[in-house]
């Protein structure tokens, strides 16, 4: 069996930044709040010009309107407005789920890391023959959004501290609210309901028509203690089994962890019918060892098949694949930071800061694990022969899967490949994802870049979308991605 990968692309040599200018006029937050409210529709008079400056500054404002709060919700479709082309007439007609942080500010002085902002749902009902779209958009009302947004006048205080963020306006040190389920990660259709899911908790469940949260969705049952058996069996984890007996109490009723904590990513399995997805366990963030356990789903929720395995290694992961025999692991190296890790508990530095990027090795494992037994259906491994099918590849940090797929050549040989992107280590810093840093409202994109070379600098962002202030749905002709003549369809949304 092989793994096949594609060429890792070199990181580019962006040119020199200058200086950036100061903050325009028109670019500021507001100080008051609305949840709802009629959004309102721009017109070609209205918008703003657009503006003649050098690239890296133009990229560097992008990205702060890219991040804008939003602070209306659209609860009625409103028709959009078609700004090129035409939807032609045979385009299936049906709805586009987008889900996304929608609130980065509050109305107390506190930023937060948009992996922290409160999802927004936004529904684009596509209308082909009528060549038409309609939008609406609501937040997801979590536990956390529900604490944090005051009903009556629509004002915002975020009280969770989330992993990624530090709040001035809240309360920082001895705050236990870290998880903070934002249900803001991604979407899913199954069985005829809509969900929105987040890194580390249960999903929320969606009316698809309204956008109304109808609650939280207990897909997996998260009882403690469910793997206990599992695990003793492997003598060469006693250790931290005793650590993460130790750690649970804190974890679980310390910070609200759950004992699972269920990946935003999930897979459908197309041919079989099956829903599935994939857990790690809470404790395995700070320890170096990794539990990770796979369901299979029908269409009506009933669990089909269960998988558990057991990797040697202090790793964070964040997507994975599957082919039709295996299911695949992309382990990104991390070790514990004491001084992120003092920082954090004092709350003055995020709680991702116990962690940090382990450059200690030159490669990366992936793990290709059985999906099937022969002996039964339901069933948990009892066997670590999985951990001799690891291929290592070059140092990179796995970001997303886009496929995996299994192929046999005429002699018998599996291969297996995998299309997937990637960064490198040195690109990756988890205090300042997505530009954050705690002490500015302004998102800064060169933190993100190597911190070798600080000339090197400012990502080019798309321009025109945010340069105007406004959003664009895009229809495109996929056969001709690339090329000027990709674009199908443009609506303005507001």
């Amino acid at each position: 069996m092989h793994a096949i990968f594609g060429h890792i692309v070199p990181p580019i040599n962006f040119p020199p930044c200058k200086n950036l200018p100061p903050p325009l006029k028109s670019v500021r937050f507001r100080s008051y709040a609305t949840t709802h409210g009629n959004a309102p529709v721009s017109n070609p008079e209205n918008r703003s010009p657009k503006l003649e400056v050098d690239d890296e500054e133009v990229a560097f404002w992008d990205y702060q309107f890219l991040f804008m709060s939003q602070r209306l919700e659209v609860p009625n479709p409103i028709k959009l407005k078609l700004v090129d082309g035409a939807l032609p007439k045979d385009f299936p007609s049906g709805t586009y789920y987008l889900i996304g942080p929608g609130l980065f500010i509050d109305d107390y002085g506190s930023s937060i890391n948009p992996l922290d902002g409160h999802g927004y749902l936004r529904a684009f009902k596509i209308n082909g023959p009528n060549n038409e779209v309609k939008f609406s958009a609501k937040y997801v009302k979590t536990e956390a959004q529900m604490e944090e947004c005051d009903p009556k006048n629509g004002s915002w205080k975020f009280t969770h501290r989330g992993p990624f963020s530090v709040l001035k306006g809240g309360k920082m040190i001895a705050n236990t609210k870290v998880m903070k389920n934002v249900a803001n990660t991604s979407i899913l259709k199954w069985g005829g309901r809509l969900f929105c899911l987040w890194e580390g908790g249960s999903p929320y469940e969606i009316d698809p028509i309204t956008l109304d949260t109808i609650g939280n969705f207990n897909l997996i049952d998260f009882s403690e203690g469910e793997n206990e058996e599992f695990i003793s069996s492997f003598n060469r984890y006693c250790v931290w089994d005793i650590v993460a007996h130790l750690l649970k109490p804190i974890l679980h009723g310390v910070f609200k962890m759950p004992p699972k904590r269920m990946l935003s990513h999930y897979k459908i399995d197309a041919q079989r019918e099956r829903l599935l997805v994939m857990t790690c366990n809470s404790e395995d963030m700070v320890l170096p060892i990794s539990h990770c356990t796979f369901y299979e789903f029908d269409s009506s929720f009933k669990l089909l098949h269960k998988r558990e395995f057991i990797i040697n290694a202090h790793s964070m992961i964040h997507d994975w694949a599957f082919t039709d025999t295996h299911y695949i692991i992309f382990t990104n190296r991390v070790k514990v930071d004491i001084l992120g890790s003092i920082g954090a508990i004092s709350g003055t530095r995020p709680m991702i800061s116990t962690l940090s990027v382990d450059h200690s090795k030159p490669t990366s494992p992936i793990y290709i694990l059985p999906r099937f037994l022969k002996s039964n259906s339901i069933s948990i491994s009892n066997s670590n022969d999985y951990l001799r099918q690891c291929v290592e590849i070059p140092q990179s940090w796995l970001i997303h899967v886009a496929n995996a797929y299994e192929e046999i050549d005429i002699d018998g040989n599996l291969f297996i490949r995998i299309h997937a992107t990637s960064c490198s280590y040195k690109w990756f810093n988890f205090q300042n994802m997505f530009g954050y840093n705690c002490q500015s409202d302004i998102l800064k994109p060169s933190t993100m870049n190597c911190i070798e070379d600080k000339d090197k600098l400012s990502p080019h962002l798309i321009e025109y979308v945010v340069s105007r202030r406004m959003c664009n749905l895009l229809i495109l002709d996929a056969k001709r991605i690339g090329e000027a003549s990709a674009l199908v369809a443009r609506f303005e949304v507001p």
